[in-house]
């Protein structure tokens, strides 16, 4: 074959560096936001937090605050945004404007004190075991057990294993081992040293007073029963124990008391937060969204470095002004971010005004393309606009996301939402009656009367996610 040149033309979509950032920020989190800005920080002199202002010039004129509240029902500002892949303009109007107002008056700031440090679950029982009158050896192997617990407070290696593993130049034994795991399960608090639940919650029930009324019986049920207790099965065992009802429900009543993970409130680890973007509030009958002024951290760019930059020749300078281009951007593309989620933000204040009134059963069903056309933006950039972005309201604060989901038909031709199905569960199950509870299909049936047209194997799906019990499980005694 001849080889031979052709010229073709074709169009190629290519995005460009800041376009790039701006569809990147917009979906980090809150907390993602605030690494980027630090990372920011270090590596470009160009910017600056604007907490203080610089001498010589004022911060107002480097920004403008973006519409801090909106009130649902009010018309919105005209915009010039274009409907595209991800809805940035590709220049910014105005570098000078930038991120959130951010207080700056340090008597309005408050600061958490500092909670002591918690000793761990090992750092406790090692305290203990120094002040016990434990000799040598018996101290080193109980301080073996100690350092194999996990963090429930079990020894899940079986001592045998244990034993093997154990270097024979230590002399440590079987006997020795189990004769250490007695001396660690009555060092300290009840329960730890257990190898499996049965004997954690049977040695916090032998450390109750002996007259404690069914603990005898209770130490029989989690010890040789237990399976068959959590299966609810009454009949059986009162068949096998020879009980009573009321003997029975005295020893469930002690054992539903007792702590099956006691090394958990060792934990040290450190709960997740997070920030909400935008604050809900009720003013004046009507439902106002605003940004949170805490959220985003507030930049500018650096007046100093800036004033060098324009009395350098062209020649020397072009690392400074990359840099200041660069800053540009983040000040823009982080101000169009916190636009986004606002109008998103309020867009689905204005949908779910039913919820914020009455709660998960009135929320309605709501898809991203709803929004996507009603704010002429594109479905990914909603996507990005509502995930891992968080609204504080006062029932408490919700993912964005929490606020869409697809809806069943009713029998009157409406359509009910998954999230006001579920909360209906909620209601069914917390007003049964605990000797009668309600199977999945009376559920269905009672929502059938309702006008809502349910399948049992919906209810038992949405009943899971509840994180609520089958119904045999859920009878009582």
């Amino acid at each position: 074959m001849k080889p031979a040149l052709q010229i073709r033309m074709s169009q190629q979509l290519t995005l460009t560096p800041q376009l790039q950032q701006a569809i990147r920020l917009l979906q980090l989190s809150t907390q993602d936001i605030h690494q980027e800005v630090a990372r920011a920080l270090d590596e470009n002199p160009m910017l600056e937090l604007a907490e203080e202002e610089a001498p010589g010039f004022s911060a107002d004129v480097l920004f403008s605050e973006p519409e801090s509240s909106i009130a649902v029902g009010e018309a919105e500002p005209a915009r010039t945004d274009d409907r595209g892949e991800d809805d940035f303009s590709s220049e910014p109007s105005d570098w000078n404007t930038g991120g959130m107002a951010h207080s700056t008056d340090d008597e309005d700031e408050t600061y958490p004190e500092q909670a002591a440090d918690q000793a761990s679950l090992r750092e406790h029982l090692h305290g203990q075991l120094s002040t016990s009158s434990m000799d040598g050896k018996d101290r080193k192997v109980v301080g073996l057990l100690i350092d194999a617990l996990d963090e429930n407070g079990y020894l899940a290696q079986d001592l045998n294993e244990l034993a093997e593993l154990l270097p024979a130049e230590l002399d440590i034994t079987l006997d020795d081992l189990e004769t250490a795991l007695v001396q660690l399960q009555h060092l300290d608090q009840p329960g730890l040293g257990a190898r499996n639940l049965g004997e954690c919650l049977a040695l916090q029930l032998k450390a109750l007073p002996e007259d404690t009324p069914q603990r005898d019986l209770a130490i029989r049920l989690v010890s040789d029963h237990l399976d068959t207790l959590a299966a609810h099965d009454f009949a059986r065992i009162k068949k096998l124990l020879h009980c009573s009802d009321n003997e029975l429900r005295a020893a469930q009543h002690l054992i539903v008391g007792l702590n099956p993970k006691p090394g958990i409130e060792f934990d040290q680890s450190v709960a997740d937060y997070v920030v909400p973007d935008v604050v809900v509030e009720k003013h004046k009958n009507k439902w106002r969204t605003r940004l949170n002024a805490e959220a985003m951290p507030r930049l500018r760019v650096n007046q100093i470095y800036a004033n060098i930059l324009q009395q350098r020749d062209s020649k020397n300078s072009s690392q400074l002004a990359t840099q200041l281009q660069e800053a540009k951007w983040l000040i823009k593309n982080l101000q169009q971010r916190s636009e986004t989620i606002l109008r998103v933000a309020r867009a689905i204040v204005e949908r779910q005004g039913n919820f914020f009134e009455h709660g998960d059963i009135g929320m309605r069903p709501l898809v991203l393309r709803e929004i996507a056309d009603e704010l002429e933006l594109h479905e990914s950039t909603i996507s990005r606009s509502t995930t891992q972005k968080f609204m504080l309201t006062p029932r408490g604060i919700y993912e964005f996301k929490y606020f869409f989901g697809s809806g069943l038909s009713t029998g009157n031709g409406g359509i009910c939402s998954s999230t006001a199905i579920r909360e209906l569960i909620r209601q069914l199950v917390s007003a049964e009656d605990r000797h009668k509870p309600l199977t999945d299909n009376r559920m269905s049936e009672i929502l059938a009367q309702q006008g809502i047209v349910v399948a049992r194997r919906t209810i038992a799906k949405y009943r899971d996610a509840l994180r609520i019990l089958p119904v045999n499980l859920r009878k009582s005694l």
